[in-house]
């Protein structure tokens, strides 16, 4: 009985099987299951490697480019080791947003970061039908690790921590800001990051301005840049381009007959790589790197640390103005081009071009402190070679691309005869100003700056010749009670040896070796007579002249001689831009400004300049200068800005006839032995001034009828003032110059109509004025 009673409460073998399998099942589960939990709990810990912190999630390291934004808000220019800059969700063109969630991430709006469904397909086809990445996983991959490992535990890791990123993100941020994240941070190549670069590299495009097709391209872009780059692999990328529409169809964002037409279409790129060298502003925009990299030293970030100019994406407002930059700079190609043309055809009769009168001892110097000051001289010396073994390779004929005002051009040269090549060509800086705020408008400080990166504005100081005369009656005017219309004689002049320390006795004599008689002072400088300046240094002192120019903003030293009547001055355009705009704000310098403010990243300010200005002269002084500035104008050297006559050289005189009506006060410039034209033109509430030269003093023209400010610098004057009166949004005046309130000097010379005479070499002496 007890046997039957044992073998009635026995469990069957197969009963224990399916029990003892069950237990063991949902134990190795739940361990399996506690040991993932833990695995993801180690991960988000960061006992697994770094996890990035709350702080990071709020400021990810985005690497992004410093943007420099003109006064009328457009990005001229950026610092960058990656060409990256942010837009937000409402800058990015709809079509691309949904093409990119189409494409990448369908249910991208249905999760918390993490794809469910994509996953469990993705594990139980072993990866054969897609992977499951959701956009936020690939934003998290993007920002904190990158491509990752390719060894396999690795990359299990990385993917908890992408998973856990992901969940992290979509907590932190909005869909719309997570789309706008992802796509500020995806390399494109050719060194594009984010939408915003690759718009303008490939399509030269604003983001907004992307045809549906040109989005697709870029959405196509996103598996994979290296394979998908469009300059290199444009069938590849099409092919690509048009499985992107395939799922704008099928995602009912168009319809299939627009994805047929929209696949049938070829890929017009515009391709642009942005680079330091090109794009507009180029030389204000080193000027402006250098001063950031001061800047930095002296400005902290909160934390102590330096700011990085190239990576923390910094906004960076100035003071020029987009449209007018451009116009400066179509005027000094337009021009020097035109005068170039000129010189090298003058120089075909020259054995020893660019050069003129110089002996070949001299010659040899001048290139060979231009052999030593080249990269091929650099890294050859680094190489220890001899200097015997560098200069005969800069006599090795070889390829190189050289500058032309067509474009470059390949050619076959020795380096050594390059750089006698690249001394044939002028030069010019021009910067424009406001003189009543100091907001420098434009900069152009050389004809290209990837090959002649020299700034003629800021950086190079060049003799003023006689834009320098106005200092010099604006003291006679200040400190002896003189009028523009008070007469002084043109005859022969001469200072003696001992006086205002001359070491031998001066003469000056006028560049046409004639002399006029009585004259006022407002036909002297319109005519730019020597003799006339020479009298009033004479009765001043250079002295006076001296701090005078100083007080006006000028930081270059002065000898106190007579000789600087005639502009032996060196003075960089920036300083001469300066101080003729105190004239024209009624006797108050105001310190040239480039600088609006300096924003971080987020908006913050960190830095805004306070405007420098002190007085100089007063108001009736300043007045009557702008007066005697007129006279030039109207019947001196740069009357042709209101003729259509005609004269020596007339044919480089680009973008004439000029036929302003407006008032203008200007003084051209033209220095010992053609080196170097100058003019310095003004209306009420723009300066401008240009120079023109060659880098070698020796290399110039040979005659005053090219080389003479009036013709080398004058007409970009003129061409860029065109440009700037026929856009109305800029509001340049042409109204009087203000008029002070009970003036006590006498401006008003009256005068019977002038005779114009012409002479053969149309010098600044050009023009004979009757006055009463």
């Amino acid at each position: 009985m007890a046997i039957i009673n044992r073998k009635k409460n026995q469990v069957p073998d197969s009963e224990k099987d399916i029990q003892y399998y069950s237990k063991l099942f949902w134990k190795y589960f739940f361990y399996g299951m506690g040991g993932i939990a833990l695995f993801f709990l180690f991960a988000s810990w960061g006992l697994l490697g770094s996890m990035p912190s709350f702080e990071d999630l709020e400021n990810p390291d985005s690497n992004l480019a410093t943007e420099i934004i003109s006064a009328d808000g457009v990005v001229i220019g950026k610092y960058f080791e990656k060409n990256r800059s942010q837009l937000k969700y409402s800058d990015l063109p709809k079509n691309l947003v949904q093409a990119l969630v189409a494409t990448e991430d369908a249910r991208f709006y249905d999760h918390s970061g993490i794809d469910g469904r994509g996953t469990l397909r993705a594990i139980l086809s072993f990866g054969t039908s897609g992977g499951a990445s959701t956009l936020t996983q690939q934003l998290a991959k993007q920002l904190f690790h990158g491509e990752g490992s390719k060894f396999l535990p690795f990359r299990i890791i990385q993917k908890a921590k992408e998973w856990i990123i992901a969940i992290r993100l979509e907590r932190q941020y909005t869909k719309n800001e997570i789309i706008a994240m992802y796509c500020n941070v995806y390399d494109f190549g050719n060194n594009s990051v984010g939408v915003n670069s690759a718009a303008k590299t490939y399509f030269s495009k604003e983001p907004k301005d992307l045809t549906i097709t040109e989005s697709a391209v870029l959405v196509g872009m996103f598996k994979n840049s290296g394979l998908y780059n469009p300059v290199k692999n444009i069938e590849g990328v099409t092919n690509r381009r048009n499985v992107v529409l395939k799922q704008m169809e099928k995602a009912e964002i168009i319809t299939e007959a627009q994805k047929l037409q929209l696949q049938r279409l070829p890929i017009k790129l515009n391709f642009k790589l942005e680079s330091h060298k090109d794009g507009t502003a180029t030389y204000f925009r080193e000027y402006l790197r250098e001063y950031m990299k001061k800047w930095v030293e002296e400005n902290k970030k909160p934390d102590g640390s330096d700011y990085n100019i190239y990576k923390d994406g910094l906004r960076i407002y100035t003071t020029i103005d987009s449209r007018m930059q451009l116009y400066a700079e179509e005027a000094v190609e337009a021009h020097m081009a035109n005068l170039q043309e000129e010189f090298f055809d003058q120089a075909k009769e020259n054995k020893n071009a660019p050069f003129v009168n110089i002996s070949q001892a001299e010659t040899d110097r001048i290139l060979k402190k231009a052999m030593k000051a080249s990269a091929r001289w650099n890294i050859m010396e680094s190489n220890d070679k001899s200097e015997d073994e560098i200069i005969a390779s800069f006599k090795q004929k070889t390829k190189m691309k050289v500058f032309t005002w067509k474009g470059e051009r390949d050619t076959i040269m020795t380096p050594l005869d390059s750089i006698r090549y690249y001394k044939h060509f002028l030069q010019s800086g021009l910067m424009a100003m406001e003189p009543q705020t100091g907001n420098i408008k434009a900069w152009v400080g050389g004809i290209n700056y990837k090959y002649f990166q020299y700034d003629h504005v800021g950086q190079g100081a060049r003799q003023v010749g006689s834009t320098f005369k106005p200092f010099v009656y604006a003291t006679a005017i200040e400190q002896l009670g003189m009028s523009p219309c008070d007469s002084i004689l043109d005859g022969p002049f001469m200072i003696r040896k001992g006086e205002h320390n001359v070491t031998e006795d001066w003469e000056p004599r006028n560049s046409d070796n004639k002399y006029r008689g009585m004259v006022t002072l407002k036909r002297a400088l319109a005519n730019s007579i020597n003799t006339v300046s020479a009298k009033l240094i004479d009765k001043t002192g250079p002295e006076a002249v001296v701090e005078l120019t100083h007080k006006l903003g000028v930081t270059s030293e002065i000898p106190a001689q007579p000789s600087i009547a005639l502009g032996a001055v060196e003075i960089t355009v920036q300083d001469m831009v300066a101080a003729y705009s105190t004239f024209a704000n009624q006797g108050v310098y105001v310190k040239p400004q480039f600088l609006r403010k300096i924003e971080d990243k987020s908006g913050v300010v960190l830095y805004e300049p306070v405007p420098e200005s002190h007085d100089v002269l007063n108001k009736d002084i300043a007045f009557a200068v702008i007066k005697l500035l007129e006279g030039v104008t109207e019947g001196g050297s740069g009357e042709r800005l209101r003729t259509e006559g005609g004269g020596n050289g007339d044919n480089r005189w680009t973008g004439y006839p000029y036929m302003f009506k407006n008032p203008i006060a200007g003084k051209t410039g033209t220095t010992q032995n053609q080196s170097d034209g100058w003019f310095m033109g003004m209306v009420p509430n723009l300066v401008t001034g240009v120079w023109v030269g060659c880098e070698d003093r020796s290399a110039r023209f040979r005659s005053l009828t090219y080389g003479q400010g009036a013709t080398a610098a004058l007409p970009v004057w003129g061409y860029f003032m065109k440009k700037c009166y026929e856009d109305e949004t800029l509001n340049v005046s042409k109204e009087d110059f203000d008029r002070p309130a009970n003036l006590g000097i006498k401006v008003d010379c009256y005068s019977r109509p002038a005779a114009v005479v012409k002479d053969s070499t149309d010098t600044e002496q050009s023009t004979e004025e009757f006055e009463l």
